[in-house]
């Protein structure tokens, strides 16, 4: 079963990264945890990462919710044609 479905995820923030290894079969995220976090994609599915913040996958939710984008700062993984509608912070004295 091939995918025809893509969906390109982008990821915002200093120092987040992604990279795939193993011919698409393995995803590490850098996103600012004190670890990395390793996915192991489906048999069906491929993932490409075509910089270090562009990734293009069929099974872009669960990639997502590693990291969904935060409503302050904007940093995250959020798809490249969600616009994401930040909220003011505290105001101080």
């Amino acid at each position: 079963m091939e995918a025809k479905f893509f969906r390109f995820l982008k990821i915002v923030g200093v120092g987040y990264k992604a990279r795939a290894e193993s011919e698409g079969r393995l995803l590490f995220l850098k996103l600012g945890y004190s670890h990395e976090v390793e996915l192991t994609v489906p048999p069906a599915v491929r993932v490409f990462c075509f910089k270090n913040n562009v990734i293009c996958c069929t099974f872009a939710a669960s990639v997502r919710s590693c990291k969904p984008p935060e409503v302050y700062k904007g940093k995250g993984i959020m798809y490249t044609d969600e616009v994401i509608k930040k909220k003011q912070g505290k105001k101080s004295k």
